[in-house]
Parts: structure tokens; sequence; C-alpha cells
């Protein structure tokens, strides 16, 4: 009778799912976008991405090693975060600019917050912010690198899509879906981003609530508030233009930065929409996704706080 009885803590039901399985698929959802900008940006891009992952991947171990830890970077989390760092990087970004940002994303956001699942908000995009007041003119020089492979790419009017956008000019709209443009490494093809975010809901990665709902809101807003009305190229050219598909579908479905209730996660997406319309529509910068994102991070204790349900027996009214 007694070898029927197992004790233990907490969860007693689990999940055969690992994070190694989980990064692994990620890493697999974003090489479409990787392989793109590699294709357009050149060589270049291809070393910012190299040094971006490798300095992730070794920030991670060496402070494990000399705090004593557990080594977790076989569960491909740093990996994808120096991936996802790199992809939203200007290509003619110098060399050391992904070392600076690749140590912030791993030691300060992620590892002396107590590692994986104790973050406040996206590594990659803590980074990216971080690099941007850092270092402006690197962080928003968009210049082809001389090196791309000797391929010309449409530079509308010398400025990225958006930008050119906000000055009220005209985007071709088909550059902007392919990716035949000016932006960062991974954020150019909306086609690219699309076909990794196929997979990411093929293999249940991530399901379509905060996406959808985040797209969803940024569209009405623009609509509404753009100053264009119902204008569909211009809804179309901030949907597919700037880092919005990359950030939807790629950041903003982080697990341990987005609220664990179901209508806690469309809150989120519901904010995520509205601030990125406030940044990109009445803010000084054309962009917007990374600033609405990790602020958005800083809201989930809340969101989460006022959307967790009741337990059952618990709330109702007393005789």
């Amino acid at each position: 009778m007694s070898d029927l009885l197992h004790i233990s803590s907490s969860p007693h039901v689990r999940s055969k799912v690992s994070t190694s399985g989980i990064m692994g698929t990620v890493l697999l959802a974003l090489l479409p976008a990787a392989l793109f900008g590699i294709y357009n940006f050149g060589p270049h891009a291809l070393l910012l991405i190299l040094i971006s992952m490798a300095t992730c991947v070794a920030t991670e171990a060496v402070y494990e090693h000399f705090m004593h830890k557990k080594l977790t970077v076989r569960d491909y989390s740093a990996a994808v975060t120096g991936l996802l760092l790199a992809l939203n990087l200007p290509p003619s970004a110098p060399w050391w600019i992904p070392v600076i940002g690749g140590v912030f994303a791993v030691l300060v956001v992620k590892q002396l917050f107590g590692g994986l699942g104790q973050n406040f908000m996206n590594p990659a995009l803590a980074a990216r912010c971080f690099l941007l007041i850092s270092f402006t003119g690197r962080m928003t020089n968009f210049a082809v690198p001389e090196n791309a492979w000797g391929k010309v790419v449409d530079t509308v009017s010398g400025a990225t899509p958006l930008a050119a956008l906000k000055a009220g000019e005209s985007v071709d709209v088909m550059s902007l879906f392919l990716g035949n443009v000016q932006g960062t490494i991974g954020e150019t093809s909306a086609l690219a981003i699309l076909i990794g975010a196929a997979i990411l809901l093929g293999t249940k990665v991530i399901d379509c609530r905060i996406p959808l709902t985040y797209i969803g809101t940024f569209a009405v807003f623009v609509l509404l508030f753009g100053g264009h009305g119902f204008d569909m190229s211009y809804l179309a050219a901030h949907l597919f233009g700037g880092g919005l598909m990359l950030g939807a579908w790629f950041m903003a479905t982080d697990y341990v930065t987005t609220p664990i209730t179901k209508k806690g996660q469309l809150v989120y997406g519901v904010c995520l929409g509205v601030f990125t319309g406030l940044f990109r529509i009445f803010g000084g910068s054309a962009e917007g996704v990374s600033y609405a994102i990790i602020f958005c991070n800083l809201l989930v204790p809340l969101i989460e706080r006022v959307t967790m349900p009741v337990a059952f027996g618990k709330g109702g009214k007393k005789a």
C-alpha cells in the first residue's frame, strides 16, 4: 500500500515542455528574420549577430561560474536574448555595441534580478533602450554597410520608412512588407517575421491573444489619431514599418514579463497598442515599440493584481 503513496511539493502536474525546447523553437522562429537581415545588410550584420549571441552566453556563463550558481546556458535563453538584441541593432553599428548591450541585458537586467524567470523587463529591449540613450548617434544611423553583398537597398529618402512617414513623405508598402528598406537588422521584413510567428503559433509556444490585441489596438489608435483618417496605405505602413511586428510576436509575448491571466493579457495588449501609438504619433521619435513594451512590463504586477480571478468560495456577499 505504501508503494501507492508519493509525497511531493506542488506542482503535482508537470508539463513535458522544457525551457530549452521553448527557447530552441524561438531561435528557429527568429531564423527567417535573421537570415533576411544578413541577406539584406551583408556580412557585418552576421558579425553583429554572432558577437551579440556570444556575449550574452559568455556573460551568463561567467557570472554563474563566479557566483557558484548552476550553469544555465544550455537552456538557450541567453542565446535568444543575444539574437533578439542583434535583430534590434542598426546594421552599421560597431562591433562593441552588441558587447555592451549583451553584458547589460544578461548581467544587469537578468542575472542581478535572479536569473531566468525573475527579470522585470525584457532584457533585449532594455539593452536596446540603454544603448539608444547612451549612444544615440550610433543607434540611429541606419546607413547600409558598404559590404552589403553589393546589394542596393531602397533608402526611402535617406531615412527609415517611419521617419519618412512622420515627415509627411510616402513610402512603398510592398517594400516594407518584403523588407527592401532601411531599419534594424531584424525588423525590415514583415514577411520573414510573420513566417517566424507562424512557427511559434503552430508549435503552441505562444498564442495570438497578446499580439493580435496589441496590433489591433494600435491600428485603431492610428486610424483615430494618425491624422490621415481611414487611409489603409498609411495604416499598413505603420503596421509593417519599424519594430511593431517583431515586438508584437517575439518580445511582447515573453513568458516572464507578461501577465499570467487571460484578462490581464488582453489589458496588456491594449496598453501596448495605446502607448506605441502615443509614442509614434505624438512623440518626438518615429518609433516607440521598445519603450512601449518595457514600460508595459513595469505595469504587469498591477495588471495581474486587478485581473486575478477570485478563488472559488471567496468574494461572495456576506449575509
